[in-house]
């Protein structure tokens, strides 16, 4: 796909990943952007900046996600490419154990990271399968592919989101629809928190949103599923598939020289 003409909606698109999408499209020269955000300040300083349209969006609340998609089409008529970007990420509780994550914090973390992008395909596929034709973009992370290290609740709902985006790719591909997942690494956004070096995620080095955008602009124009701004990460899961084992003896000693 390019992105010159295209109307584009990008969630969580007031910070980070999100707002260098947004930028990026508008130099691409989409036709429309619509920053979608429950940071509706951020968002309006990315939307005045590109020529866009700011909407304030609770992307765990369906009913938001459908508003999003109306609005948007009544301004801008039928959405090209829909990027559900917005994520939350919360650490294992000082225990360290895999369960130590509070209940409320786990169904966050579901309700953003895999349920927001359940909601914008149920907003988006009528229209686009009518016209055949049509992309989901879904912000993922390595942790879905791989681990995140010290961060269960955020690793499992990762892999949800993989998993839905690969029920997306099979059941829709023949009705014209196109999906790609994003999968970086440690990016300098709010989500490495106070890990300056990017923690057990940063081993690989940290990328600036904007590289990210330019890896997803790659991406799009190939239409290949996988986006991998880290490369590496490919190496990665070319030896957790070949020796699952190995692999997890791996990421075993992996986590304690971050203990030690």
């Amino acid at each position: 796909m390019e992105v010159k003409d295209k109307v584009v909606v990008v969630t969580g698109g007031a910070h980070g990943i999100g707002a260098a999408l947004c930028r990026r499209f508008k130099q691409e020269g989409a036709r429309g952007v619509v920053v979608a955000d429950l940071d509706m300040e951020n968002a309006r300083q990315v939307a005045s900046k590109i020529g866009g349209l700011a909407i304030q969006t609770d992307v765990s609340a369906e009913a938001d996600i459908i508003r999003l998609v109306d609005e948007t089409e009544k301004l801008y008529g039928p959405i090209d490419l829909f990027c559900s970007n917005a994520g939350v990420a919360f650490r294992d509780e000082a225990d360290g154990m895999a369960t130590s994550c509070p209940n409320d914090k786990w169904q966050k973390a579901w309700e953003i990271n895999v349920m927001a992008h359940v909601y914008a395909a149920r907003a988006v596929l009528p229209s686009m399968i009518a016209r055949k034709d049509g992309y989901l973009l879904n912000t993922v992370s390595a942790a879905g592919l791989l681990h995140q290290i010290g961060a269960a609740s955020y690793s499992t709902t990762k892999h949800a989101a993989i998993g839905f985006a690969e029920a997306l790719a099979i059941t829709h591909g023949d009705d014209g629809i196109k999906v790609s997942v994003i999968c970086p690494q440690a990016v300098a956004t709010q989500m490495i928190g106070d890990f300056s070096d990017g923690g057990p995620q940063g081993i690989d080095g940290i990328l600036t949103p904007d590289e990210v955008a330019d890896s997803v602009i790659a991406g799009l124009a190939e239409e290949t599923f996988l986006i991998l701004p880290h490369e590496k990460v490919r190496l990665y899961m070319e030896r957790k598939n070949s020796d699952y084992d190995r692999w997890l003896n791996g990421m075993r000693r992996f986590r304690r020289s971050f203990l030690e």
